[in-house]
């Protein structure tokens, strides 16, 4: 197929669904993600697509995006923030005391540290978890530490995955997302995607708390293939190509109540 012929397929698609992350054009043109890349790289510059963060978008729809950015947020990030709450709340009640815990950096599980009720040693390089575990007299509570992140608000440093927790064994790994995709769980800064995959190995069962907007998203890097995931808490049913994979991977899907 021609590249003109692979654009206008493109677009059309685009027209349907408003916008295609990398893995769609893939998917749907049967190409390479180097020929995938150039094709976008085209669109873009020709005016005829928006780069997203994974992806790409149609003119329209950012335009329509813009248009009620400002009007929208405060519902947008109330429903976010309720999806999340509902995730922290389905992992939280699979807490007993005596566990030993990981806890990762991210909103969805800073919920989850407000929602601890069980006497559970936590180890976290998370500050958000910090001020709120600190606080509770009936956790052991264990901050990994090294150099702060300030935008991301975690500590990391070499010494941290050598030593801090080198003669770990957690019961749980619970973890955030970026971007869940087919090959695995990625996120945005390396330092902390080291850390993860550390305490990835060092668990008996790992879970990834998610909402759907994360499914099928890409990020920079990756901590953890499917392989080394046990279960996913999300809000909605995940998309059918993920379906798919977390059947083969064995990865047990578990939904909010509501």
């Amino acid at each position: 197929m021609y590249q003109e012929e692979r654009l206008v397929k493109i677009v059309s698609e685009l027209k349907k669904r408003g916008k295609l992350s990398n893995q769609d054009v893939c998917q749907l043109l049967d190409v390479s993600r180097d020929t995938a890349r150039r094709d976008i790289i085209r669109l873009v510059e020709e005016g005829n697509a928006v780069r997203t963060h994974g992806g790409i978008a149609s003119t329209f729809l950012m335009s329509e995006l813009e248009k009620y950015k400002e009007s929208g947020f405060n519902e947008r990030k109330e429903r976010a923030s309720r999806e999340k709450r509902m995730i922290a709340k389905k992992a939280a009640s699979l807490l007993k005391d005596k566990d030993l815990c990981f806890f990762d950096v991210s909103t969805t599980i800073a919920s989850l540290s407000t929602l601890v009720t069980k006497k559970i040693a936590v180890y976290t390089h998370s500050l958000d978890n910090a001020e709120i575990l600190a606080k509770k007299e009936f956790v052991d509570f264990h901050l990994l530490g090294g150099r702060f992140n300030q935008e991301n608000r975690f500590f990391y440093d070499l010494f941290t995955i050598k030593s801090q927790l080198e003669d770990v064994y957690f019961d749980y790994a619970f973890i955030g997302a970026a971007g869940l995709t087919e090959d695995g769980v990625y996120f945005v800064d390396k330092e902390d995607a080291r850390i993860k995959k550390e305490a990835i190995k060092r668990a008996k069962r790992v879970y990834v708390l998610t909402d759907y907007e994360k499914f099928n998203k890409t990020s920079y890097y990756k901590s953890a293939g499917l392989a080394d995931i046990d279960v996913v808490i999300t809000n909605e049913f995940p998309p059918e190509n993920l379906r798919e994979c977390f059947l083969s991977n064995h990865i047990q899907v578990e939904l909010t109540d509501s």
